[in-house]
């Protein structure tokens, strides 16, 4: 392990804003703060809102400046992405943003039942061939369902046209109320202050020509969920830049 990263995951143990719980402590029993994110986090009973896979923590702490009337929690298991966040909300002194290093799998041993407003999944591996793994997928809708408020919002905000695709259909299939639905965001006229907060990759893929889709939609509480069957077309950046998913003239351009 490089010395930077070292002295990341150093610091990450020392600062405020972060909470860390190694797999052994929590597998088997819930977090102390389960239930208490409120009070003994942020010291209010504002809105929770949770952003998953949050890498760098662009969204948590781009939200948490612009709502101080929310609290944002930023869930990553790479503490060294997650540090260059942790490090800037510290910096700027955002008392409504956390992060928090752990599993995803085991949210719900970290959030009580409705204590969580909306979620956030942005840009997550698609998983194109795990269906279990994939963050919109039916398994982890029901874990959502665990710590969301009835009827809470889930946004996507994706560049795969797999993902894309494919919780759009599990969105229809199960009948979830959909708010917003594009294929893409920038050319919509729907994107607004929150939509417009950009991560480090998806402005790189903004300026090879990819196009970002989004979608927001309520969680209903009760309804069993049904997996799509569907055929789905991967994507080609896992073999390709993502330059050209989208963008087939671009490899014109370079011949």
């Amino acid at each position: 392990m490089g010395k930077n990263k070292l002295k990341k995951f150093a610091e990450m143990e020392q600062l405020p804003n972060v909470y860390q719980f190694p797999f052994a402590a929590i597998h088997d029993q819930y977090c102390e703060l389960r239930g208490c994110w409120g009070t003994k986090v942020f010291g209010n009973d504002n809105p929770i809102v949770v952003e998953l896979g949050c890498g760098k923590g662009e969204y948590a702490v781009g939200l948490a400046r612009r709502f101080p009337g929310k609290n944002y929690i930023g869930v990553d298991i790479k503490g060294a992405r997650m540090w260059t966040g942790a490090k800037q909300a510290h910096t700027e002194g955002l008392s409504n943003v956390a992060f928090l290093r752990t599993n995803i799998e085991l949210i719900d041993r970290f959030f009580a039942p409705g204590e969580v407003s909306e979620i956030w999944i942005t840009f997550p591996d698609p998983q194109m061939r795990k269906v279990r793994k994939r963050l919109t997928s039916t398994r982890f809708m029901e874990l959502y369902r665990l710590i969301l408020k009835p009827n809470g919002l889930v946004h996507l905000k994706t560049d795969s046209p797999f993902l894309y695709t494919y919780t759009d259909a599990m969105v229809a299939l199960n009948n979830l109320p959909v708010e917003v639905n594009t294929a893409d965001l920038y050319h919509s006229g729907l994107a607004d202050d929150i939509l417009e907060i950009r991560t480090f990759y998806e402005q790189q893929w903004l300026d090879r020509g990819l196009t970002i889709k989004y979608l927001q939609f309520h969680l209903t509480p009760d309804s069993p969920l049904s997996e799509p069957d569907i055929e789905i077309e991967e994507d080609t950046y896992r073999s390709f830049s993502r330059g050209y998913i989208q963008c087939p003239q671009l490899l014109n351009d370079k011949e």
